[in-house]
């Protein structure tokens, strides 16, 4: 499992204290049992809590050699969007490999899952910038070994009243630590030269490491300038200023940034204010440059005197975010100082150019793309293009919970993004299990569409709803929403959108064993997947009605059906359609007694599962063609790909695997 810690910590300096109780509670803790261990950091904004956390965590990663886990919770986001328990743990499921389709609904299966995942292992999870002790605990581990590092604001006392944790406070830097700091950043000849102008800088930034390295930094961009210099700009800013948060050493910070900000260039500090309309948690180039509206080559020099300052932080390759503070900030700025119209543009780009990138990664990621026409976006939008899948999907994965807060955040005027962009990320979001967040962005989608009167954007909200219910097992409320989708979009005359409506409802039908219904709604899939001239919707829609036909025990009809849907996955090169029809294949010439097509039809179809990344189908289809090997009298083969399926399903440890490895182990001792 890789570790999923942020960049590292450059010159973490002053925090020796800390870092040595938080050691002793790891030594305490090895002395005492192998329990889990839960540490909770708390102490005021910028005060260095996620530094503190995450360079520990990487100075005893060799006590966790499982793995590390990493989550930023965002409990005091300045635009309320903190991450929900089920997002969180969905996400630890997914470093573990877990497929979407095996991930249950509700938190509480959730949970119990990455529960199972994490027994018998030795992993380290940081829970960064937690709101309370009811966010934190679904995602405590409870296996022996095991550690959880949380930070937060808040003093969490509930988690050492009811979890055993042990707490830890982290003040503000002193003065002489503080001074090491300046040092370590811009040489200690400076200070010493100029100790009472170094003196005084050190007591506007009041001892928060935040403060301390914006002003460092611009200390060190202009190395021949006097400290007394910046000193008297610091002290002559700090009085014109409101304060962030309540308290004085919060109206200390705001003068460091604003005084930071003044010595921006006027193009980055314009990027700077536009940057606080963004929703976060984080961004990319193309999107910033969007939001500027600027060309991506000058955006990247702006971005760069951004984090040369400190101002941005690059926490991987051209992904770059805010410290709460900084957002607030420059979102206070962008509403002083920049007119509606701009700030609407501004959104406007940005916003076109995220539903246009994850139209075109829809289109990549999935044959059968969510049908929707698009309005030309605005000039400067400039819309990414992703060359194949792969880099789609990347786009897609990178970019989820942006286009998430998107939804959530966007204001009023801009309701036709938000049911577009919901219905161009619901392939996504579905296919990798964040069915509450598809049920939240449903329901918003829905609002904005019966706003604007759109039967369109209505008819697609509800298809995404249906598709979230249905998926969270509320199989009533799903087909309610599949049937109103039906109606809208035959009003409409969209052919597109009635053949995936009944896809899913025949899907729906075949879960709740009503094969004859799931038949017949697959039949209408294939005739408005014909009418729409959709070749990959047309294989997906003939496979699917063989599989019904073969568990009817019509098995030449089924064979007729999914050959018919091989040749359309073949011609619309459709390697994730072709892998379930070989599969198909291989069920029925099983059931007509074929062992030899059954086992060229499996052996094709695990070969294309292992190459879609498909490990969970990849491991039955091997066992299924063991199966085969065994029945044509091919011992040693059979247990080859039983033993090749067995490791998958070790490999995987998803509890759901169980049954099947006994069922191998039993065909191995035979």
């Amino acid at each position: 499992m890789p570790a999923q810690l942020p960049v590292g910590v450059r010159g973490f300096i002053g925090r020796d204290a800390e870092l040595a109780r938080l050691l002793a509670i790891l030594d305490e803790a090895h002395g005492e049992s192998p329990a889990v261990v839960i540490s909770a950091v708390s102490g005021m904004a910028g005060v260095g809590k996620t530094a503190l956390a995450v360079h520990w965590a990487r100075r005893i990663e060799g006590e966790f050699p499982d793995g590390r886990l990493y989550v930023n919770l965002r409990g005091f986001d300045p635009r309320g969007s903190t991450v929900t328990p089920t997002e969180a743990v969905r996400g630890f499921l997914a470093a573990f490999g877990v497929r979407p389709e095996h991930i249950p609904p509700g938190l509480d299966a959730q949970v119990a899952l990455y529960q199972d995942l994490l027994a018998g292992r030795r992993v380290l999870v940081v829970l960064d910038n937690a709101w309370d002790e009811r966010q934190v605990r679904p995602l405590l581990p409870a296996a022996p070994g095991c550690m959880a590092l949380v930070t937060s604001r808040n003093r969490l006392a509930g988690l050492a009243a009811t979890d055993g944790a042990h707490l830890l406070s982290v003040d503000v830097l002193g003065p002489d630590a503080a001074m090491g700091v300046l040092a370590e950043r811009i040489g200690a000849d400076r200070l010493t030269a100029e100790p009472d102008a170094a003196r005084e800088i050190v007591a506007h930034c009041a001892g928060l490491p935040l403060a301390l390295a914006v002003v460092a930094a611009r200390a060190a961009g202009s190395p021949h300038r006097p400290l007394s210099t910046l000193a008297r700009e610091l002290r002559e800013e700090r009085n014109r200023l409101d304060a962030l948060d309540a308290g004085e050493v919060a109206a200390q910070v705001r003068a460091v940034l604003s005084w930071s900000y003044r010595a921006l260039s006027p193009g980055a500090a314009r990027l700077f204010r536009l940057l606080g309309l963004h929703p976060g948690p984080d961004t990319g180039l193309a999107a910033v440059a969007a939001l500027a509206g600027l060309p991506p080559s000058d955006t990247r020099e702006l971005l760069s005197e951004l984090t040369r300052g400190h101002l941005l932080s690059e926490h991987s390759a051209a992904r770059y975010t805010f410290h709460d503070l900084l957002r607030v900030y420059a979102g206070e700025l962008v509403a002083e100082r920049d007119a509606e119209p701009v700030r609407r543009a501004a959104l406007h780009r940005m916003l076109d150019h995220y539903l246009h990138t994850a139209r075109a990664a829809d289109v990549l990621v999935t044959p059968q793309p969510n049908p929707i026409d698009l309005p030309a976006a605005r000039p400067g939008a400039g819309a990414e293009d992703p060359a194949d899948y792969d880099r789609a999907l990347a786009w897609s994965a990178a970019e989820r919970a942006v286009l998430v807060e998107n939804v959530r955040q966007a204001p009023k005027g801009f309701e036709a993004h938000v049911w577009r962009l919901t219905t161009v990320v619901t392939t996504y979001l579905d296919r990798n299990g964040y069915w509450q967040a598809l049920e939240e962005l449903g329901r918003r989608a829905m609002a904005a569409a019966r706003l604007e009167h759109d039967r369109a954007g209505q008819a697609g909200a509800h298809r995404t709803l249906g598709l979230a219910l249905d998926r969270l097992r509320q199989p009533e409320a799903a087909h309610e929403h599949y049937a109103r989708a039906l109606e809208l979009y035959a009003a409409l005359g969209d052919e597109a959108g009635q053949a995936r409506t009944c896809q899913h409802l025949a899907r729906l039908s075949g879960t709740r064993g009503d094969r004859r219904q799931a038949l017949e709604h697959a039949r209408r899939s294939l005739r408005h997947y014909r009418a729409a001239g959709d070749r990959a919707g047309q294989s997906a829609a003939l496979n699917h009605m063989g599989w019904q036909l073969a568990h009817l025990g019509e098995h030449h009809r089924a064979l007729t059906h999914c050959e018919q849907a091989l040749a359309l996955a073949a011609a619309s090169e459709d390697f994730n359609g072709l892998a379930h029809t070989w599969d198909s294949l291989g069920y029925i010439h099983r059931l007509l007694g074929h062992d030899r097509e059954a086992v060229d039809c499996y052996r094709q179809a695990a070969e294309l599962f292992h190459a879609t990344g498909e490990r969970n189908h990849e491991a039955r289809c091997l066992t299924r063609l063991g199966d085969c090997y065994d029945s044509t009298h091919q011992p040693v083969r059979a247990r080859d790909t039983w033993t090749r399926a067995l490791l998958i399903t070790d490999e995987l440890g998803l509890p759901e695997h169980r049954s099947l490895r006994r069922e191998i182990r039993q065909r191995l001792l035979r």
